[in-house]
């Protein structure tokens, strides 16, 4: 379909204009859509983390920033800044005054203040092994129909489990 105001070259571009007679479809080209301050492209960011980090490095001192380098990926703050991403585990260390400054700013605490992991304890007492061990014995006990021996252990078990 050509341009409905230069009718020369093909129409990218549709614009829906209202007015009083109603609505009309324009279709234009890039040029003609130029002329008339029409934006074209849509220009998304590609990285929006890395331009906040960006911005919130330009209000400190960007000089000083750019110079630390980390001893290990050689990867610098100016990296972090343009792909928001660090270049190594060391990088923590080697660049820990501003991201710690940059912490305060975003959280508002560079400490980390919410719950923690904590990993369940594997390891059983020598108790509570021994009582599994009892539990699971009165269990093939009692499917077994060996009565006798299940009241043993149950009786076993309840003066464990009160100690």
């Amino acid at each position: 379909m050509l341009c409905d105001v230069c009718g020369e070259r093909d129409a990218v571009v549709k614009v829906t204009q209202v007015g009083e007679h109603g609505k009309t479809l324009v279709q234009m080209c890039e040029r003609c859509a130029a002329d008339r301050n029409i934006e074209t492209t849509v220009s998304l960011s590609k990285n929006p983390l890395g331009e906040f980090l960006l911005d919130l490095q330009k209000e400190t001192s960007p000089s000083t920033a750019d110079t630390a380098r980390c001893n290990f990926c050689n990867a610098t703050l100016r990296d972090f800044r343009a792909t928001g991403r660090l270049g190594c585990s060391r990088c923590y260390t080697a660049f820990e005054p501003s991201l710690r400054d940059l912490l305060r700013r975003v959280h508002g605490s560079s400490k980390h203040l919410g719950r923690r992991y904590e990993s369940p304890e594997i390891a059983m007492t020598e108790e509570q092994t021994e009582l599994h061990e009892l539990r699971e014995r009165l269990r093939r006990a009692i499917e077994a129909e060996q009565f006798e021996l299940a009241a043993e252990l149950r009786d076993r078990i309840k003066v464990m489990g009160e100690v």
